[in-house]
């Protein structure tokens, strides 16, 4: 009983402990920070290839797989399997449509050829599209737009008032790239006839339809043509904003649903020779954001047929090479992968196995005489792998980098351990009477040890649990942290620089009678405060600061889940290294000397 209270004693009658409680607390608050963080980069990664590209993708290169249908037909057979579907992948020159000569007209891009009603059911492609509806602005710039392409149809249906009316506000909008164009619409609608308006709104399905621009991104349709839905860092016209939300710059002039552009592939012959590009030029009916950056800055959809026939993966016919008149075959149309998706609770690695025996089956089933044949199971070009497999090049790195974290982040441990031994060995000094008291009414060494042991687990507990509680506050709220940090608040300053005043009229207050501490702690105090203020006012002058590049980190917030795994551990590595700190201390006091420690000054 008595061990207890001499912890509670020694616990209250000193600040020394506080100071311990706090270096633990910061320590295991660290530590849990940077491998929440680590974890949650690992986490987006893993979610993200899976929400991109399925659970199993099966791929054979450029030259493609041959008769994708029945093998998507076999594989969706299997119970175990939710959906399946096909994918052309490669690489193109994008020619955009800016406006500005001064912005990057071209675009080197990653090239999807997919069917977009399959992809959905695969991948979240649904969820992805940016463009839910057309903002008041855009839907201005669409009625500018429509009204100039059919300007004849147009103006041929109005009389010479109107149509100079209509000229005059449609050209002056056209002209303007920071034209504020909220209530055009209203305008015209006032001014025209009612059949006259309602047949330009007819022009675009958009200008009528609030869900039309993202059934168009679904469809991968706009005016009846195939189209582009590209990642929403290929334009450079999206802005993203504090709150993580994007915004297209100069009043939505650049929305890139907009306009068209030209895309060029170069296709791969079967003996791996570039044959001649091919261009083809689409509107673009969406945009597509993953939240990883280095696949929104690059990738882009088309329709699937677009893709085989920019890389001449068609069907096409295959002729006799003596006389190039006679056909003797035809090549079917062929994709580069095709993406797999399974029940919920099926695992990828059983899933893999699933696709691997549909697969065999698939080629086995396939007809006597077939001219093409698929490449069989052991070929090397054939790969079936899961997500992980086909992220491992990423996310392996990531993996080891967090490994390297923890290691490096384990020396903390010895810091915690080496603190507490410091402070417990002055406290062994200093109650090294008290020792010897316990001692000479008979207390046991082991008695002595577990006081000062006691008082370590007390110190080693409440540090860990505050900084898991600090941990958790900083990792859930470090975006708003970033945010504050990027563009801080001008209260801060003000702030600052009260708490400077203050701290400078206490130091003069307490140093009248010529001690020095309140001298160096107020001088400390307020170069702290006066530094605070002085970066906040310097980054606000800069019009904020970016400390978090969404370019270089791929994703466009930080990664703010609580490893939980990583806390407990961390915060039991520390209770016990405190144990191990103090152990040293705690044998010393446990062989002090009762009579010596008696005459202890």
């Amino acid at each position: 009983m008595y061990q207890s209270r001499l912890t509670i004693r020694y616990l209250t009658s000193r600040f020394i402990p506080t100071i311990a409680v706090a270096a633990v607390a910061l320590c295991v608050a660290l530590v849990i920070v940077v491998v929440s963080v680590m974890t949650g980069f690992l986490n987006m990664v893993q979610s993200s290839g899976r929400t991109l590209m399925g659970d199993v993708v099966v791929t054979y290169g450029l030259s493609g797989i041959p008769h994708y249908d029945r093998l998507m037909d076999t594989i969706e057979q299997h119970e175990s399997v939710e959906a399946v579907t096909p994918i052309v992948d490669g690489w193109g020159l994008l020619r955009m449509p800016y406006p500005d000569r001064d912005a990057k007209q071209s675009e080197t891009v990653q090239v999807w050829g997919i069917e977009p009603h399959s992809f959905a059911e695969v991948t979240k492609f649904a969820d992805s599209l940016q463009w839910k509806s057309v903002s008041e602005n855009q839907r201005d710039w669409l009625l500018i737009d429509a009204i100039q392409k059919h300007e004849e149809a147009v103006l041929s249906r109005l009389d010479d008032d109107t149509k100079a009316f209509v000229i005059e506000h449609v050209n002056a909008a056209a002209r303007s790239m920071n034209f504020e164009s909220v209530g055009l619409a209203q305008t015209l609608e006032d001014t025209l006839q009612t059949e006259d308006w309602e047949y330009i709104l007819s022009l675009d399905p958009r200008l009528t339809n609030e869900g039309e621009v993202h059934a168009q991104g679904l469809s991968l349709e706009r005016d009846g043509k195939p189209a582009i839905v590209s990642g929403l860092h290929v334009s450079e016209g999206n802005e993203r904003q504090d709150d993580g939300s994007y915004q297209v710059i100069r009043n939505d002039y650049w929305w890139l649903p907009r306009y068209t552009g030209t895309l060029t592939m170069l296709p791969i012959d079967a003996q791996g020779g570039i044959i001649e590009p091919e261009s083809i030029v689409m509107p673009f009916a969406n945009e597509f954001m993953s939240g990883v950056y280095i696949i929104d800055d690059t990738r882009i959809f088309v329709p699937l047929h677009v893709a085989q026939q920019l890389l001449h993966l068609d069907e096409a016919e295959i002729v006799d090479e003596d006389d190039p008149t006679e056909t003797v075959g035809v090549d079917p149309a062929k994709v580069t992968s095709v993406l797999v998706r399974g029940v919920e609770g099926v695992n990828a690695d059983d899933l893999r196995a699933i696709v691997q025996s549909s697969y065999l089956k698939f080629y086995d089933e396939m007809p006597i005489g077939t001219f093409v044949m698929p490449p069989p199971l052991g070929d090397p070009g054939l790969v079936i792998q899961t997500w992980e497999d086909q992220q491992r090049s990423f996310t392996g790195p990531v993996e080891k980098e967090r490994e390297l974290m923890r290691t490096l982040f384990s020396i903390i441990y010895l810091v915690v351990a080496a603190l507490i031994l410091s402070i417990f060995w002055s406290i062994v000094f200093e109650k090294t009477k008290d020792i010897g008291i316990l001692r000479s009414i008979g207390a046991s060494r082991l008695s002595v040890v577990w006081v000062f042991l006691q008082f370590a687990l007390v110190i080693g507990v409440t540090g860990a649990l505050l900084g898991s509680l600090l941990g958790w506050l900083i990792t859930t709220n470090i975006n708003a942290i970033h945010e504050a940090l990027g563009n801080p608040p001008i209260a801060i300053a003000i702030g600052a620089i009260i708490l400077g005043c203050l701290t400078i009229a206490w130091m003069f207050k307490r140093s009248r009678n010529g001690d020095f501490l309140p001298i160096v702690l107020g001088s400390l105090g307020a170069i702290l405060f006066a530094s605070i203020a002085f970066v906040v006012f310097n980054i606000r002058a800069m019009g904020g600061l970016v400390i978090w590049d969404a370019s270089v980190y791929y994703f466009s917030h930080i990664p703010n889940d609580v490893d939980w795994n990583a806390a407990i551990i961390t915060s039991i590595g520390a209770v016990v290294f405190c144990l191990i700190g103090a152990a040293i201390p705690s044998a010393k006091a446990a062989d002090i000397d009762p009579v010596k420690a008696l005459r202890h000054e």
